[in-house]
């Protein structure tokens, strides 16, 4: 069954977004676990750097924490010639990374679009040397290998569409600027926007002009999207939000995250950044953090500073045994390359979840008290319960003591090998008889089959 939603002069037919719930819509990423943010824009251009200065806090964030002129911003994008992006070589790396789901910024807050869109000249088909849309070769690639797709969209803040907002931001945040003063009592008297190009019109004609358009172009133009992650809601109404909330009918199975406006406009789930909530934190909403796997979300010329793949792992397993979902981010060059650092870390956690994806993948949160030695994921089995124990500190005496259990043991054995343990029910909850040696020096995982639930 079919309605016709009315959109501007436009109608489009679309299945009625009553047909699924809530859960069916959330199934897959409550499933999926782990997903890969692509920040990629523009701003790999100059790179974490302005005139010879480094931009403090700065990659995608440059024009704003450089407080750089739009006529001078757009230049960057003559440079901006991905002639190395290769869709499938993405894909096919945060498949085997272990990851299920992509999100990349189809448009962030300098506005430039990754897209061929009819609402604004910035974008990378009309305002680059490459002349080619990103998006619709990355979304058949995802499709060809099973990867859901995300598009991260900037709805509120725009420093280069006029009437996009801006978050005021002091310039001693970027660099020692000299005219620091003169331009901080600019952007406080003008709403945070440095450059007068940047407010020739109202942010009700952005919304409608830009906004509203190009939403409507990234939801009717590249088949099936997974998730629409809107980001900072400065200056939003609800008015405004609810013209571009009206406009997710378009994809019946869409869910969003909770940056459309707060608190009108919730979302599907939350999004921590940088950061991994505590138990105190989580208040039974579905959530996911964000992180970098260095210090930049796009790419900057100077950040060489990897996490670890122990890190990289850990947090994953941590974000699993909470509930949560964990979306690594990648900043491509603006060749359209992966750096380095991001293929190793994502080839080294790949090498992990190819032994232990069964330990997160389809997971809930542990229902055990906090762990000294690791982390607990859970799984239902028909009547009983799957434990997947993954230690972190190896015990060196040989028993794993899992606190609170005292359900009947069905089977208990090591993932990466098979090799069965013995158990044992002490006074202190479970004890398990390991090996020596730990399979896996980052995270080595037990999965311990028990009768019954586990409370």
């Amino acid at each position: 069954m079919c309605l016709v939603v009315l959109l501007g002069a436009l109608s489009y037919p679309v299945a009625a977004q009553s047909a699924l719930t809530r859960d069916q819509r959330m199934e897959w990423w409550r499933d999926a676990r782990f997903g890969m943010f692509i920040h990629w824009g523009v701003y790999a251009v100059p790179a974490g750097e302005y005139n010879g200065h480094p931009i403090n806090k700065a990659s995608e964030w440059i024009m704003n924490r450089g407080k750089i002129p739009v006529a001078d911003y757009q230049q960057f994008a003559k440079s901006f010639n991905p002639v190395k992006y290769n869709p499938e070589a993405w894909v096919k790396l945060a498949k085997e990374a272990g990851m299920k789901y992509i999100v990349i910024t189809a448009k962030h807050h300098d506005g430039f679009a990754l897209f061929k869109t009819s609402a604004s000249k910035w974008n990378v088909v009309d305002a680059t040397p490459y002349g080619k849309d990103l998006l619709k070769p990355l979304a058949d690639a995802c499709r060809k290998y099973g990867i859901k797709l995300g598009f991260y969209y900037s709805q509120a803040q725009d420093w280069n569409n006029p009437g996009g907002a801006a978050a005021r931001k002091v310039t001693s945040e970027g660099w020692a600027n000299p005219d620091s003063a003169k331009i901080d009592a600019y952007t406080q008297a003008h709403s945070g926007h440095w450059d007068p190009a940047q407010t020739t019109e109202p942010m009700s004609s952005y919304m409608d002009k830009v906004a509203v358009p190009q939403v409507k172009e990234l939801l009717t133009n590249y088949g099936n999207v997974a998730v629409l992650w809107w980001d900072t809601p400065t200056n939003m109404t609800d008015e405004y939000a609810e013209k571009l909330n009206a406009l997710l009918s378009l994809q019946p199975a869409i869910i969003t995250n909770d940056r459309l406006k707060r608190p009108n406009f919730p979302g599907d789930y939350k999004t921590p950044e940088q950061k991994i909530p505590n138990l105190h934190e989580l208040d039974g909403r579905d959530w996911e953090t964000c992180m970098t796997m260095n210090g930049s979300w796009g790419y900057k010329r100077a950040d060489n500073k990897w996490k670890s793949t122990e890190t990289l792992v850990r947090n994953l397993v941590d974000i699993a045994s909470k509930g949560g979902n964990y979306l690594l981010n990648v900043g491509p060059t603006a060749e359209g390359e992966f750096p380095e650092g991001s293929i190793n870390a994502l080839q080294h956690v790949g090498a992990w979840m190819k032994v232990n994806g069964e330990a997160i993948y389809g997971t809930q949160a542990s229902p055990l008290a906090p762990l000294d030695w690791g982390r607990c994921t859970r799984k239902t089995s028909g009547n009983n319960t799957i434990l997947y124990l993954s230690v972190f500190n190896w015990p060196t005496d040989g028993k794993l003591t899992v606190p609170g259990v005292s359900n009947k043991v069905m089977a208990a054995k090591l993932l990466a090998n098979g090799t069965a343990l013995k158990t044992t029910k002490t006074t202190d909850g479970l004890s398990i008889q390991l090996p020596t040696q730990a399979p896996d020096a980052v995270a080595s995982v037990i999965r311990l089959q028990l009768e019954g639930t586990v409370k």
